[in-house]
């Protein structure tokens, strides 16, 4: 079976095209309905079959489930053949059907749903990624204010051209890559960058398509045409990366086909060669039969299946959606870890980390960040939320402001308490004195940047002088050191931050979790390309991150994790594995909860490979009894069967938490 593949589409979209809606309902594909109803009527006609009643009573049940489940497998098995091509879907069916043909209609049954089940959830991650991907492009707004010549137009975002000057009022996306010309405002640009907090924005800095502008008015130099935006490589590089995944499944496929076609050429020769030389037809046939009853690779495929869903299921239970059994078996496989940092190895959300009260103020830390919060409530921002959320964790009085005003790159100002607060950025020392300039003036602390220590400082100010520094910082996630370690053991290397956010905020985040390889200032395709270094470096490389800026790295990986309770959809989509729980410590667990499940598929694969191969001998060099190939066929399934559902266990999560 093919690997999702997206498939390309125009970067931008069209006012005139809608986009689809971004989720797909279980039921709307055709192939998770015929295998539900393939599954339903198997589960009907089984406790009928065991318990002996006639065969009109569960007959009928198992024709449906064949039908249901096997007529799509096995037109592209015969539209293959045609193609002069053999593959394994069509020798299932036929299995199935010589399974029915001797009376092994429940053999047949259970391999008709193994098939149709594993179909419907290719054919559902498949529609979910292209679904997510299109989803993207709705971050680009499909209109935009362009200004020429004095005078406003609004114009098709694919229309605007390189040079083309845009207006972008408050609370309004950016409609390209471009160059701030005037005004001044923050923008939220998590989405390429992964920076947990606005970056503020003036002449001559770079804003990107796709991003959301804050309470100020910009005009933007468009750089790039649309189809040559950040947001619009990222879409193609997701594609890309997706794409490059099918050389394994190709190969994957050449070899069920060569598997089918000696199962069928040695089923033809034990039919046909006996009966030119003179053999009764009946027992011939009989021996055929029982051939392809025993040379079904029933065994072979629960011999991977029960590990590793027994594995899905239990890493369910414990916060982390596995995507498929494909998943769960490449996650055990790697040996290089990267991590992004923002929602990934911190929470994403600013607090307040220290209260720095200057020198020569009187007043005490609790009075002054009752005041900044005071001042702060009116306001979304998210350094406003961190101030507010602190005075409330310290049950706080927040007094009611009046004369609240926001300034644009710099702070909030509002009365409280007949009191003059601002709360805003730190001002360069050659700011000259009076209005805002001279209420954000303070002393060499409170200039400090973010930079210079791997946070965000803000200013406090009373009646015009200031009286305090709010240090805000995104805090480490719990338990982040002990997982980055654990990912270490596993994969043999230390693990590696990559990040959109600045240096030395990354090296900040690395100090307190043990990484010492830090790449920080990252674009998305910068992510990919060191991905993909070491992958060509022959590394397989697991790679967690959470937004949107990550999913082209997410895809390129030989794994991808979400953080999945702020992930982003394309994130979710895109990555292998989901955090439901958003516990970074189940990582490493599902690591080593697959590498169990990998060493169970090779214990299953040895056992059914030699149950298997007796059985052949036995019938091609004796005479082996159609009902003890039958019993030996199903003791190796069932054999397998129970060794791969040890990984349900409880017991078999805790040892890979170790």
């Amino acid at each position: 079976m093919a690997s999702p593949v997206l498939h390309a589409r125009p970067p931008v979209p069209s006012a005139a095209v809608p986009l689809p809606p971004r989720r797909t309902r279980l039921f709307a594909l055709p192939e998770v309905r015929w295998a539900a109803l393939s599954a339903a009527a198997f589960l009907a006609a089984l406790p009928l079959d065991l318990a002996g009643a006639p065969a009109w009573a569960w007959g009928p049940l198992y024709a449906l489930c064949y039908a249901a489940g096997g007529w799509e497998p096995g037109r592209e098995g015969l539209r293959a053949l045609r193609g002069k091509s053999l593959d394994v879907d069509l020798l299932m069916v036929v299995a199935a059907i010589g399974a029915a043909a001797i009376g092994q209609f429940l053999d047949g049954g259970l391999l008709i749903v193994i098939f149709a089940v594993s179909g419907a959830l290719e054919a559902l991650a498949t529609r979910r990624t292209a679904d997510s991907v299109r989803g993207l492009l709705d971050l680009a707004p499909a209109k935009a204010a362009r200004v020429a010549n004095g005078s406003e137009e609004q114009v098709d975002v694919a229309a605007l051209r390189v040079g083309d000057t845009v207006l972008v009022r408050p609370g309004e996306r950016l409609p390209a890559d471009g160059t701030v010309l005037d005004g001044a405002s923050d923008v939220d640009q998590a989405t390429i960058t992964g920076e947990p907090l606005p970056a503020p924005k003036t002449p001559g800095d770079q804003v990107f398509a796709g991003t959301l502008n804050g309470t100020g008015a910009l005009r933007v130099r468009v750089g790039k045409d649309a189809a040559d935006s950040v947001i619009a490589r990222i879409v193609a590089m997701v594609e890309e990366a997706s794409a490059t995944k099918a050389p394994t499944q190709l190969f994957i496929e050449r070899i069920e086909q060569r598997y089918s076609v000696g199962v069928v050429v040695a089923t033809l020769a034990l039919f046909s060669l006996p009966l030119a030389f003179g053999a009764p037809f009946t027992e011939t046939l009989l021996r055929a039969m029982t051939f392809m009853i025993v040379a079904s690779p029933c065994a072979v495929v629960l011999a991977t299946m029960p590990p590793l869903l027994s594995a899905i299921a239990n890493a369910g239970r414990h916060g982390v959606l596995v995507k498929s059994a494909v998943v769960m078996e490449r996650l055990g496989a790697v040996d290089r870890v990267a991590l992004d940092k923002t929602g990934t190895l911190t929470a994403g959300t600013p607090r307040v980390a220290e209260v720095r009260v200057l020198p020569g103020c009187s007043m005490a830390e609790a009075e002054i960040l009752a005041l900044a919060a005071a001042a702060e409530a009116p306001s979304e921002h998210p350094l406003a939320r961190a101030v507010v959320a602190a005075a409330r964790e310290q049950g706080l009085p927040i007094a009611a402001a009046t004369g609240f005003s926001s300034e644009p790159g710099l702070g909030v100002r509002a009365l409280v308490d007949g009191r003059l607060v601002r709360v805003g950025r730190p001002r360069a020392p050659h700011t000259p004195a009076g209005g805002a300039g001279e209420q954000g003036r303070g002393p060499a602390e409170a200039r400090r940047t973010p930079e210079e220590e791997g946070r965000t400082t803000v200013v406090v100010d009373v009646e015009g002088a200031p009286v305090a520094v709010l240090v805000l910082a995104d805090r480490l996630r719990d338990g982040a050191a002990s997982a980055v370690a654990a990912l270490a053991r596993l994969s043999g290397t230390a693990p590696v931050l990559l990040t959109g956010d600045n240096e030395a905020a990354a090296r900040h985040v690395a100090a307190g979790t043990g990484i010492t390889d830090v790449r920080a200032g990252l674009l998305p395709e910068d992510k990919v390309e060191a991905v993909r270094a070491w992958e060509r470096a022959g590394q397989r490389t697991l790679f967690v991150g959470d937004g949107v800026n990550d999913a082209p790295a997410l895809a390129a990986a030989h794994g991808g994790v979400a953080m999945g309770r702020a992930g982003s959809d394309l994130a979710l989509e895109t990555a292998d594995a989901i955090v439901v729980r958003d516990e970074l410590a189940t990582v490493p667990a599902v690591v080593a909860l697959s590498r169990r499940a990998r060493a169970l598929v090779v214990q299953n694969l040895v056992i059914a490979g030699v149950c298997i191969g007796a059985l052949v001998i036995w019938d091609l060099a004796g005479h082996l009894p159609l009902p003890l190939g039958v019993a030996g066929h199903e003791g190796s399934t069932v054999l397998v069967g129970l060794n791969g559902l040890r990984l349900l266990r409880e017991s078999a999560w805790r040892k890979a938490s170790v």
